[in-house]
């Protein structure tokens, strides 16, 4: 083969590559790096959740598009379901979802799990049909969570909201309630 027809194939390999790179992913993270934690959660959401949940601002299309053609993986549209507080978004990492039937338990932990938590709380509900009484997701209260190595207060959550220490999520969240102590009743010697 001549040098110039391996130029050229070379340069149509690298070419036809492009382009099939270009038309794969063609929605991207919209949340701005600005938003340090925010955008590491899309960055981790659109790697580790992104084949079972819709949430277009971390360019994911996991969720069936008809109920009826869903299949049991495919799990819930987050432009349209409202994921508030963050408490409950760390539950459902932490416990495999609501039904803990096919999403893994802790499929993200530590800080990439409060990072995820921040931005599906944050991003969730954006695309939900307004409904006359119901409160938009936009306008429910985030919530507060600690940072890994302390507290920290979310973003945009108003000062109505609760702050949650580490210790006190992850006890209440992974510990189930304890069972009641059964009544003792002594015999007393009179009748």
């Amino acid at each position: 083969m001549s040098r110039l027809a391996k130029i050229l194939v070379g340069v149509s390999a690298a070419v036809a590559v492009a382009a099939v790179t270009a038309a794969c992913g063609t929605q991207k993270i919209s949340v701005p790096k600005s938003q340090a934690s925010a955008y590491r959660g899309a960055v981790i959401f659109s790697e580790r959740c992104a084949g079972c949940h819709t949430l277009s601002y971390a360019g994911t299309h996991g969720s069936a598009p008809n109920i009826r053609t869903a299949q049991a993986i495919s799990g819930p549209n987050f432009d349209t379901r409202c994921e508030r507080p963050i408490t409950r978004v760390l539950y459902a990492i932490e416990n495999g979802g609501f039904s803990g039937a096919y999403m893994p338990q802790n499929v993200v932990v530590g800080q990439d799990a409060l990072d995820v938590a921040k931005f599906v709380a944050t991003y969730a509900g954006r695309a939900a049909p307004k409904t006359i009484g119901l409160v938009q997701c936009v306008d429910k209260p985030i919530g507060t969570l600690p940072a890994a190595s302390g507290s920290t207060d979310i973003s945009s959550a108003p000062a109505s909201t609760t702050t949650t220490t580490a210790a006190s999520a992850t006890s209440t969240i992974n510990k189930p309630p304890k069972p009641a102590k059964p009544a003792t009743h002594k015999k007393s010697a009179h009748p």
